[in-house]
């Protein structure tokens, strides 16, 4: 086995298991990290243990593993100036619209929620917490964000009527979803330049509102045009 195999394999499954406490949303027991990383118990305690030591995970009163507070402090270095700037813009947008805003940015081929805003005065607003992930191939952030690409890096597997579907988009300006990440929630995405050439989308997730899809695109185009200029995007 070459000398790095190991190492790297280690690295790997460690970052596995973070990521999939965080798709849990909940602790787990030792014994079900294990299964979803097809591993054996103890391979799985050590990585724990290791992960432990660094505050990145912590166990509740019953012994279950969840998420360390040391991951709040990292994930608050992570596009901080992008989160500074993008904050006052989403939470204006969200009080003004009575829906949660949230900014995506693109990671490999899933859109990951960077910086989340809850309405002040939402009658059901929806929770959408930083760290979650979906496919950019479903949603309204990730048609947007492939919208506002060259139809040549789409993914393969799209379909014809997925391909029409951000071809819209793309017309528009803006992109919806109903239905896709979580039953019942309708989205609306604006696509946002970053600097560097990195791709984002600002978005608003609610379960059902009469603003005209048009009228909350429009907010939501004023919001990346502010995170656009700050950002030197």
């Amino acid at each position: 086995m070459p000398a790095g195999t190991t190492s790297s394999q280690t690295l790997s499954r460690g970052i596995r298991i973070l990521e999939v406490l965080a798709d849990a949303r909940t602790p787990l027991t030792i014994d079900e990290i294990a299964r979803r990383l097809e591993v054996h118990r103890s391979i799985a305690y050590r990585l724990l243990r290791t992960l432990e030591d660094h505050g990145l995970v912590a166990r509740d009163g019953h012994g279950r593993i969840e998420l360390g507070s040391r991951l709040a402090a990292l994930a608050a270095g992570v596009a901080h100036d992008l989160q500074a700037e993008a904050l006052p813009e989403l939470t204006a947008a969200a009080n003004e619209l009575g829906m949660t805003c949230f900014l995506s940015v693109l990671d490999h081929d899933e859109c990951i929620t960077l910086a989340s805003v809850e309405p002040r005065h939402g009658i059901a607003p929806v929770a959408q917490r930083p760290g979650t992930r979906h496919p950019v191939t479903v949603g309204a952030p990730g048609k947007a964000i492939l919208s506002a690409r060259p139809e040549p890096e789409w993914p393969a597997a799209l379909d014809d009527a997925h391909r029409d579907e951000l071809r819209t988009a793309r017309e528009r300006g803006w992109a919806t979803s109903h239905d896709e990440v979580i039953p019942g929630l309708r989205s609306i995405a604006m696509p946002l330049a970053l600097p560097r050439g990195g791709r984002a989308a600002v978005a608003v997730v609610y379960v059902s509102d009469p603003h005209p899809d048009a009228l909350i695109a429009e907010r939501l185009a004023r919001v990346a045009a502010a995170i656009t200029a700050a950002t030197g995007g």
